[in-house]
Parts: structure tokens; C-alpha cells; sequence
């Protein structure tokens, strides 16, 4: 956008901008307010909202301008709405100076002293003069006047250009024409008193006619000035120069006068021929006019001035210069649309159409990048992410306007700063560890992961447990977690914690994930007997109990889990009239009578059951002990607890179970006693009925003899000695896995 403000606008001038800022959104979401990114202290910027509620800015002057100090303000103006967040836009805004007619021409000297030779022809230049007015256009027009002070007689033999200010002979000087002229003359502008200089004019009378300088130029010359190109080779010729004395008949010398990279030499083989030529080569940059004298003299003294101006002409032999070849800008991240980087500026030396120079972006410059061609107004116009991208590099051109164009290239570099726009991520929402129980204190349980896309300190995380802080604690760098305690499946099997990760931005983000902990089993607890709850405790058995019935049982129970609470059970002591009377189930623990219980079988039995799980890698086992009574009745029974409070005498047997083989049974038949019979009826009959009963009590013994020798049992390893039943109870002993 561009505004034109008058040089002499007073202070507190308002200047409607007619292009205000759109915005679909509305109410307080709309635009609310306008800015300028630079004010340079003379501007500021106001709203006015009308009763639809339009809001349109206002440039108000604040401060004294002047376009002869500078005639244009370049900046941005924002405009921003009231939504949450505050979104902008931008665009570039050119305040251009207007010029007034406050300025009036001015002359740089009061006087000028010139001479001419009274047989000068007519049209002789005798002068310029020069007045500045420092406006522009129609504002800056001069026109030259002789003031009415000066006579008639003068006005009529110098001619004055008023376009110009050229002072020339109109006609030749009578002889009887004064010596000295005063010249008041006027430079007269729009609106503004004259400035005057005063040129006195003085005739020489000559009574010998001078030398005579003719020249003959070589190069370009218009009325009198020589037009050269910079870069023109050295010894360029620019003119020939005749000398010649009109009486001929005195020497004449020729020299060059004024300064500047031109010599004048004698051009051989003719005489009062002279050669005006360079010396090096012409720089526009340096030094665009030159004004030298070619000077005649004879040897009576009278010496003639021919001046020749040289305009060096301009050629694009200069490239745009920025001031540094690497140009570091940054940014913040998230930034608005259309964003405003820099304004680039490259300097030409050349002049005209040949220094204006334009600005482009590389090849290499991404396409959300825009550069004004004219202005070199640097802008991105999209949203920057660092943690897609954090460094941007690429080429821009300066290139002028000459033919051929010339540029030159400088490197942009733009840094994409942080801002704590990212939470922190852990790498799993859920977390899971496996831990064996009875883990040391502050042992490592795992590692959570945790990043934060973001840098520096918007990018440092802190772990803290959410709960369960008094039994878990996280180092806050490495994410390790840690129990302060040990810990015990049996109590507790399984923890869930939740972590929560902070970062260090400004306000700070987080974010939290679920850390499922769950206890491995280990062997840590043996088999604990529930029933018979005491060592002391018996139970009756009636003789008349048949083989096979169940008796009583042993009942554990073991806190562990899977194998280590798996109990096998096993008698590994006996004691009583035929201890072997009674076995016990390897899984189950039931004690079961095996043979029939015979007169001399009764008594008090005792057997030692092992309880043990099938833990790793060494299994752990309880002992109690079994008390069986085999009686009819229980006629004593302070007489049995006596026998109970003895230590009891027994040899360990102990044996590995065989949970998985059931035993098996045959029947043998019993060996037939009729022969015997038949003999001994024969022998005597009186004595057949104690024959009688001695036979049947011989073939029983032998038939459960061998049906006993038959049975297949469990697998039992004696061990011999004597074994202490607290030591069992306390001390655990290894048996083999099942």
C-alpha cells in the first residue's frame, strides 16, 4: 500500500488508509487493532470504528517531515484480531513525502568576474551562470533576468538565456563601448523573491590579434562537450588542434591547462598540429565531468583559451553489492502468515535504469518464501515448525536494470527458534515390567522412555509417579524406576502406576502413561499344614476297618503360585506294631489302611508325613506327624498323650513320590489246604478241630504273605538313623521333582 503525505503537513494530521484489513471471523474474533512495526517517531497509527462496525486505520502525523531530508517511510503495518490466540496479518506500507514549494533558487557565489577580448566575434561565450532550487518538478523551475539596474547598451551586447543562464556576444565590441559591464542578474522561481549574482564583464583591448585554437574532435561532441564512455581504452584521441597566428610572424606555444587523465602532444610530422588524447582509462563512479583548457600563446604575450568539458558516460560496469555477503535472520517457530523477515538492500554504482536493481529469490529458496521484487521485502508465508525443520539456507539476486544485466548473490540464512508447543511423548502409553519378588530396595524395575520433540529447556523432561510415590520412586534423568522396598507377591501381586512426564517450557506441557508391574513367584514360602493342626493330636482306628478305607488326611496349602505351590506328600517315617499298614496318596494326602488289622496290630502307630512343593530351583517342604490309635475303644487316654509327649524312636524311610504311577493289584489264589486236612482227619479225629484252626491260620498268613510280595508299591529309599521331629520341622530337605 502506498499513502502520500504533504512535506508541510501539520502535526496530528489524519490520513485514512483505504485499504483496511479483512477478516471472515467476527465479534472480537474481527480485526481490533493496527500497528506499525516501525514509526521512525513521526508516525502513528489510530482506529475509527463507524456504526456498522468497520474499523479502519489512520496514519496520524506526529512529527515535522521534510522531503529535501527524505521523501519516503517504508514499514510494515500489522493488523491483529482479538481472538485467543491473537492471529496477524501484515503488508508492506510506503509513505511517500509530497514535495511544496518550500524552497527558492539559491546562487553558490554573490559575483563572477570574467574577461573578454575586445575583437571577440559575435556568439563568444563570455559566461554561465547557475542557480539550485532544491524542489521538485514545476516547483524546482528557474528562469534567468537581467535586473532593470542593468542599462540598455548592455542588455543589447551580452545576450542572456533564460532557460540556461548562457551569457553570449551579440554582436562584435565597437571600440567605443565601455570597459566594464555590471550584470545584475536574477534567478527567479514559482512563488519565491529572485536570488541575484552580479557578473562583471571586463573588455580587453587588443591591439594584436591573438593565436587562433581550431579544433577538430575525433569523438562525440554537442556544443562544445566531449562525450566519452568509461572503460575507453588509454590514448583515446579525442581531438585535433590547430594553432594559428593570424599575423604570422610570431611563435606560438600550445598546453593543456586543468586536471584530469588527458595529455596534449605535438602530432607529428606536422606542425601546430596537436593531438588531445587520454591517459587511462575513465571511471563514471569516480568522476563524471572533466573541464580542461587548450592554451595558445605567442611571444608577445597574448594567449587565447579553448575549454572543452568531457562527460564521461555511464556504463553498466558495476554489479549490486549488499552490504554482507551471509545474512542471518531467525524466526519463532508457529509464526504468523506471511511473516516479515527482512528487507534486503544492494547498493549499484552505476547510474540510471543501470543502477536500479531487483531482487529474486534462488533456485534453492522453498516456495512458501516470498521476496518483493522491488522493495526486497523478505517474507514467509506460512507457518514455520522447528521440530519439522530448524535451519533454512538459500541463494538471493541482486540484479540492475543495465544490458546486460549484472547481479550478485548472498546467502540467507534463517534459524527457526523454539517455542514449547510439544508435550512430552513416552514411546509406549503402557508400560509393562516383570519382577521377581522379594527384589532388593532401589534395584532397577525398568526404563521408561520418554522425548520431547522440543529443544533446550522446552525439551528437558521430569518423570514423577503420580501415585504410589511412597513405595516407587523414578530418577527424573534416566527414567529409571526403582521400589524402595522390597516387594512380596504374597502380599501383593501386581502395581499399576502412573508416570508423568514435564517438561520445561514456559507454561509447561505433560503428559502421563500407565506402568502395569507385575510380581514373578519365587520359592520362597513352604508347604504350611493345616490339618492334623498339632503333632500330638491322634485319631482312633477300629480293627474292623477294612483294607482300602480311608482313614484320615494330611492337608497343606503353599502361597506360592504354578509349580512352587504344587505339594506332593509322603511318609518318611514309620513306627508302630506294622507301621507298613498304612500308606498315603502322593497328590491328594489321604491316608488309606492297606491290610486288615489283626489282634497283635493293635497300638499306637506314628508316621512322619513329608509336605513338599516343587519350587526352583530348590523346593521346600513342611514335616507333621500322624497319629493313628488302633483300638476298640479309647479306655486310657492320659496314658496315650503320655505316649504322644515322647520323642518318638523312628527311622527315616524317605522316598521320592510318584505322584503320576497308580499302583496296581493281583490276586493270588491261596494254596489249597484240603490234602492237609484230608491227612490229618485220617491221623485223628479227635484232634480235627485244632488241626482245624491251625490250617486256616497258616494258609491265611501265607496267602496275604503273598499277596503283599505281589502288590506294586511306591518306591521307597530307606535312610537309617534316628531323626530329631523339631530339626524336620525347621530344617527343609531336597526331594526330587515329580
Amino acid at each position: 500500500m502506498r499513502l502520500w503525505v504533504p512535506e508541510n503537513a501539520p502535526i496530528d494530521t489524519r490520513l485514512a488508509i483505504e485499504h483496511p484489513a479483512l477478516d471472515p471471523d467476527l465479534g472480537t474474533n474481527a480485526v481490533q487493532t493496527y500497528r506499525l512495526q516501525d514509526d521512525y517517531g513521526v508516525f502513528t497509527l489510530d482506529v475509527e470504528e463507524n456504526e456498522s462496525g468497520e474499523r479502519t486505520p489512520y496514519l496520524i502525523v506526529m512529527g515535522a517531515l521534510d522531503r529535501e531530508a527524505r521523501e519516503e517511510y517504508v514499514t510494515l503495518i500489522i493488523a491483529e484480531d482479538g481472538g485467543t490466540p491473537p492471529l496477524l496479518g501484515s503488508a508492506t506500507l510506503t509513505i511517500g513525502i509530497s514535495d511544496i514549494n518550500d524552497n527558492c533558487p539559491q546562487f553558490s557565489d554573490s559575483q563572477l568576474n570574467v574577461t573578454v577580448y575586445g575583437n571577440s566575434s559575435a556568439g563568444t561565450h563570455v559566461a554561465t551562470i547557475h542557480a539550485v532550487d532544491m524542489d521538485l518538478g514545476s516547483n524546482a523551475q528557474i528562469s534567468y533576468s537581467y535586473s532593470q539596474k542593468v542599462p540598455q547598451p548592455s542588455r543589447d551586447l551580452f545576450h542572456l538565456d533564460e532557460s540556461t543562464g548562457a551569457i553570449k556576444l551579440s554582436s562584435k565590441i565597437d571600440g567605443d563601448a565601455p570597459r566594464l559591464h555590471r550584470l545584475t542578474i536574477l534567478a527567479n522561481g514559482p512563488g519565491c523573491i529572485p536570488a541575484v549574482i552580479t557578473v562583471l564583464v571586463s573588455i580587453i583591448k587588443v591591439m594584436l590579434r591573438p593565436p587562433e585554437v581550431v579544433p577538430r574532435f575525433i569523438a562525440n561532441e554537442v556544443e562544445g562537450v566531449v562525450y566519452l564512455k568509461e572503460l575507453e581504452p588509454v590514448n583515446t584521441p579525442i581531438a585535433f588542434f590547430t594553432i594559428k597566428d593570424p599575423d604570422e610572424k610570431y611563435k606560438v606555444d600550445c598546453f593543456l591547462d586543468g586536471n584530469g587523465p588527458f595529455k596534449l602532444s605535438p602530432y607529428k610530422p606536422y606542425n601546430n598540429e596537436y593531438l588531445l588524447e587520454t591517459t587511462r582509462p575513465l571511471d563514471y563512479e569516480v568522476q563524471q565531468l572533466y573541464e580542461i583548457s587548450v592554451v595558445a600563446w605567442n611571444s608577445e604575450g597574448f594567449h587565447v583559451n579553448k575549454i572543452i568539458k568531457v562527460q564521461v558516460l555511464d556504463d553498466n560496469d558495476n554489479s549490486p553489492v549488499f552490504p554482507q555477503q551471509l545474512i542471518e535472520l531467525s524466526i519463532e517457530e508457529n509464526n504468523a502468515p506471511n511473516a516479515f523477515l527482512t528487507k534486503l538492500h544492494a547498493t549499484d554504482a552505476d547510474s540510471g535504469e543501470r543502477g536500479k536493481v531487483s531482487y529474486f529469490l534462488g533456485p534453492d529458496a522453498p516456495s512458501y518464501f516470498s521476496l518483493d521484487k522491488t522493495t526486497g521485502v523478505l517474507t514467509v508465508s506460512t507457518q514455520l515448525d522447528r521440530e519439522e525443520k530448524e535451519k533454512y539456507r538459500y541463494t538471493v539476486k541482486a540484479v540492475d536494470s543495465g544490458l546486460p544485466p549484472r547481479e550478485s548473490i548472498a546467502t540467507v540464512t534463517i534459524t527457526v527458534l523454539d517455542k514449547n508447543d510439544n508435550s512430552p511423548r513416552f514411546i509406549n502409553k503402557d508400560f509393562s515390567f516383570f519382577v521377581p519378588e522379594n527384589f532388593p530396595g532401589f534395584g532397577e524395575i525398568g526404563v521408561i522412555s520418554v522425548t520431547d520433540a522440543d529443544a533446550g529447556q522446552n525439551g528437558w523432561v521430569a518423570l514423577s509417579v503420580v501415585n504410589g510415590s511412597d513405595i516407587f520412586v523414578i530418577d527424573t534423568g534416566k527414567g529409571v524406576l526403582r521400589a524402595k522396598v522390597s516387594l512380596d507377591r504374597e502380599q501383593q501381586s501386581s502395581y499399576v502406576l502412573w508416570v508423568e512426564a514435564v517438561d520445561g517450557g514456559d507454561p509447561a506441557l505433560s503428559s502421563t502413561a500407565k506402568i502395569t508391574i507385575l510380581l514373578l513367584d519365587i520359592n520362597d514360602n513352604p508347604p504350611l499344614v493345616l490339618f492334623p493342626q498339632s503333632n500330638t493330636s491322634y485319631l482312633l482306628v477300629l480293627p474292623s476297618t477294612l483294607p482300602g478305607s480311608p482313614i484320615t488326611e494330611v492337608y497343606a496349602v503353599d502361597k506360592d503360585t504354578g509349580m512352587n505351590a504344587v505339594i506332593a506328600y509322603s511318609i518318611i517315617g514309620r513306627r508302630g506294631p506294622r507301621p507298613e499298614s498304612f500308606r498315603i496318596d502322593p497328590k491328594t494326602g489321604n491316608i488309606t489302611l492297606e491290610e486288615s488289622l489283626m489282634q497283635n496290630d493293635y497300638g499306637l502307630y506314628r508316621l512322619l508325613v513329608k509336605v513338599s512343593d516343587h519350587g526352583y530351583p530348590e523346593p521346600l517342604h513342611s514335616t507333621v506327624m500322624v497319629n493313628l490309635f488302633v483300638n476298640d475303644t479309647v479306655s486310657n487316654e492320659s496314658y496315650i498323650e503320655s505316649l504322644l509327649r515322647k520323642e518318638p524312636d523312628i527311622n527315616i524311610e524317605e522316598k521320592e513320590p510318584q505322584i503320576s504311577i497308580e499302583p496296581t493289584h493281583k490276586k493270588m489264589e491261596s494254596p489249597s489246604c484240603v490234602p492237609t486236612l484230608v491227612a490229618l482227619s485220617i491221623i485223628s479225629l479227635g484232634s480235627i478241630t485244632l488241626v482245624t484252626g491251625m490250617g486256616i491260620y497258616i494258609c491265611l498268613r501265607k496267602g496275604k504273605k503273598h499277596h503283599r510280595a505281589d502288590e506294586n508299591l511306591e518306591v521307597q529309599i530307606p535312610l537309617n538313623g534316628r531323626i530329631d521331629l523339631h530339626m524336620l520341622e525347621k530344617k527343609p530337605m531336597e526331594i526330587s521333582n515329580i
